[in-house]
């Protein structure tokens, strides 16, 4: 990871950081809209790439929906663009939204997209049996990103601490090509990397995303200048409605949802798929579940989890008040129609 707090995206592969910024004009029309529209960045990962579902398949112009997705090929970039109100909202991760939260920015979560359900894991090869076998052996990982979380969360549910492992630094794509080769004894890595590693037949995944559900969130971010604005806040209105029609579509037409995605970030559809599998795209009742303090597996429940990682590793200064970062009402208002 390079400046996001804690993010999966890496510098080595289609998630790259850069210095730029690139708008992508898919399904755009030409013409200027009766008012400006909701721009919206938009970076690599499934839950937010499916965006592009929702703008092909006219899902925005059904909900009434002015929406420009600015896409932007440096992530970090874009939590910046956000938190500056040069967009109206972001697609990001719950934990590089405390971060601003942390420091006075007004930031609503108003949209959970979805959770990483298996699409991040650690991989060891067959002689490593079990979380304890990790003692003393070396780990690569991308530090303080997702890969990073992931490992943290795997030794505390085995009473084990990060102290008890050595970790080796690299990009998850480096991390990759260090496991099959043999030069560590395991790495936490993210698709396609863990498709890539389980067909070699160099190694398995001993723990993945799937087991921390709720603890890897991807929303949809927007700041409060946005929602002041009337005519902005019902443009959010009807994209979260699209978002729940772009589920719906992604699960009954998955092909057809995979060739639209896959042609956005540069790569086939096939291997693309491999990310579907491992992606919890969340339905309106998950989105309520995920809003709602009182449940287990909410943004406020996971968030001192998810803030603990980001203090004890000094990625965050000072406390976050979960409830004020999230805004529900925009998730009823979409539901009532």
């Amino acid at each position: 990871m390079l400046t996001s707090v804690f993010s999966r995206l890496s510098s080595s592969f289609l998630r790259k950081f850069s210095v730029s910024l690139i708008c992508l004009s898919l399904g755009l029309g030409a013409l200027a809209p009766a008012h400006a529209e909701v721009k919206v960045g938009v970076s690599d990962w499934p839950g937010w790439v499916a965006w592009y579902v929702a703008e092909q398949k006219g899902f925005f112009k059904k909900h009434n929906a002015k929406v420009k997705l600015v896409w932007f090929a440096n992530y970090t970039d874009s939590i910046s663009a956000l938190s500056a109100g040069q967009l109206d909202a972001n697609s990001q991760t719950w934990s590089d939204t405390m971060t601003p939260l942390a420091k006075g920015v007004k930031l609503k979560t108003v949209l959970v997209n979805d959770n990483s359900a298996g699409n991040d894991a650690l991989m060891v090869s067959p002689k490593i049996k079990s979380i304890a076998d990790l003692k003393g052996k070396t780990v690569a990982l991308e530090q303080y990103s997702i890969s990073h979380f992931v490992l943290a969360t795997a030794l505390a549910k085995n009473k084990m601490k990060m102290s008890d492992v050595k970790i080796q630094n690299l990009s998850a794509g480096d991390a990759a090509a260090a496991f099959m080769t043999g030069r560590v004894d395991a790495a936490v890595v993210w698709n396609p990397w863990v498709s890539k590693i389980e067909t070699s037949g160099k190694g398995r995944a001993l723990f993945t995303s799937k087991e921390m559900p709720g603890l890897v969130p991807d929303l949809l971010v927007a700041h409060e200048k946005a929602l002041l604005d009337k005519t902005k806040r019902a443009d959010l209105v009807g994209m979260i409605g699209a978002w729940f029609e772009t589920e719906a579509f992604i699960r009954s037409n998955p092909d057809e949802a995979i060739k639209i995605m896959s042609k956005v970030v540069g790569m086939s559809a096939a291997e693309y798929k491999v990310f579907l599998p491992g992606t919890r795209f969340f339905t309106a009742n998950d989105n309520k579940n995920a809003m709602d303090a009182a449940q287990a597996q909410s943004l406020v429940a996971v968030g001192p989890t998810i803030h603990s990682f980001l203090k004890e590793n000094k990625l965050i200064d000072g406390p976050v008040d979960f409830a004020k970062g999230i805004d529900a009402s925009l998730l009823n208002d979409a539901l009532k129609k």
